[in-house]
């Protein structure tokens, strides 16, 4: 299931992309001022490119100056046509971050809400495994698949209603992958002596059934490194998103029982509507108010220079300030030491103890000016 520190470590990542796009956007825009001041080798008429090299430093320059001013302000110049490519390239930078910011947020979402489509997928992946087995004999000195094909839990799963509806309602399949599976088959499921010594047994009732089908998924699907391999190649976030997944699939295969048809599925969070109003927001406030959020960091930390900071750093400070500016109801001590579990993963070793001063000085700045105001159980109001 999702929760919040996830939501927070994509938000993080998505905003470090922003922040990477951002770069690659300035150094585009001066590509394409110095391109324009460029000799033309096709022109018969003689080019200054003394001339040229001096225009395209000084709308180099210009643009250095002024690009990050998003509205329309005057620019003064040696030339007209210096002015003007330099609007150009102001106006180009703007519109492709823009573009950058929309595009990774709809990718940040679209991440996770795909987490519950791989969810239900995972679960059905028993059922295409019983397909391929009733189609394979097995090799010779090898059990019998009576077992698996006969296992009552696996066939309880498959005959959830709003399982199946879900999975043919999100167009999910396994087909086309049986070459895969008879790799997993004789590498990975053979080689277990748990399987193998379930296979052997001469019966079986739903409690033997449900513990080899929980085994699957616990100490074989989500360990294996030929399936883990294969499930990198298709989801991209894999790593990221196994421990959601596993937590997901094992508390829905733990839940089920004999004499219950229609067990409950996980849910991606307790309230995704919420959780999502959340994970936008970090986004959203984090992008449009990081300037200032650098400034305030900037004055809180006065022996270093905001360009030596890390960018993880820098990028979770800064969505530490706007979480305890924009949530109320989150109490500061919270949210500092969430952002400072993130840092110990995801940044340097001397990150939390960094991280932790610098919010710890703001927030208290920030409180007293009226800033920060908490309001709600166990809070206490600004004055």
């Amino acid at each position: 299931m999702l929760n919040r520190r996830t939501l927070r470590i994509k938000a993080m990542q998505s905003i470090y992309a922003y922040e990477q796009c951002k770069e690659a956007n300035y150094h585009l825009a001066l590509n394409n001022i110095e391109e324009t001041f460029q000799p033309d080798l096709n022109s018969m008429e003689k080019q200054d490119k003394v001339l040229l090299k001096a225009q395209s430093k000084e709308a180099t320059d210009l643009f250095k100056e002024s690009f990050k001013a998003e509205e329309a302000k005057k620019l003064e110049a040696s030339e007209e046509c210096i002015v003007e490519e330099v609007k150009k390239a102001t106006d180009y930078y703007h519109d492709q971050i823009k573009k950058d910011a929309q595009f990774l947020k709809r990718e940040m979402l679209k991440d996770a809400e795909l987490i519950y489509k791989r969810y239900l997928w995972l679960i059905h992946w028993a059922g295409a495994f019983i397909d391929l087995l009733s189609d394979t004999k097995p090799r010779k000195g090898f059990p019998s698949f009576n077992n698996l094909l006969n296992n009552t839990a696996i066939k309880h799963v498959l005959s959830n209603k709003e399982l199946t509806s879900l999975y043919a309602k999100n167009d999910l399949t396994w087909d086309n992958q049986e070459e895969e599976f008879r790799v997993w088959l004789y590498e990975v499921f053979m080689k277990d002596e748990f399987i193998v010594d379930y296979l052997y047994k001469g019966s079986t009732n739903f409690n033997s059934d449900k513990e080899v089908l929980l085994h699957i998924y616990r100490s074989i699907f989500f360990k294996n490194e030929i399936i883990s391999s294969y499930m990198e190649k298709t989801d991209l976030y894999w790593a990221e998103n196994k421990a959601i997944l596993r937590s997901m699939v094992l508390k829905t295969l733990k839940a089920i029982e004999e004499d219950i048809q229609d067990f409950e599925l996980a849910a991606l969070s307790y309230n995704w509507e919420e959780d999502k109003q959340f994970f936008e927001t970090i986004y959203n406030q984090t992008i449009k108010e990081g300037e200032f959020y650098d400034d305030l960091i900037a004055g809180k930390t006065k022996n270093w220079d905001i360009d030596r900071i890390s960018d993880t750093d820098r990028i979770l400070l800064q969505m530490a300030i706007q979480e305890m500016i924009n949530f109320p109801g989150i109490p500061v001590k919270v949210t500092i030491n969430e952002y400072i579990e993130v840092s110990k993963k995801y940044s340097t070793p001397k990150s939390k103890q960094f991280i932790n001063g610098v919010l710890d000085v703001i927030a208290v700045d920030l409180q007293n000016k009226g800033v920060i105001k908490k309001s709600g159980r166990g809070l206490i109001d600004n004055k």
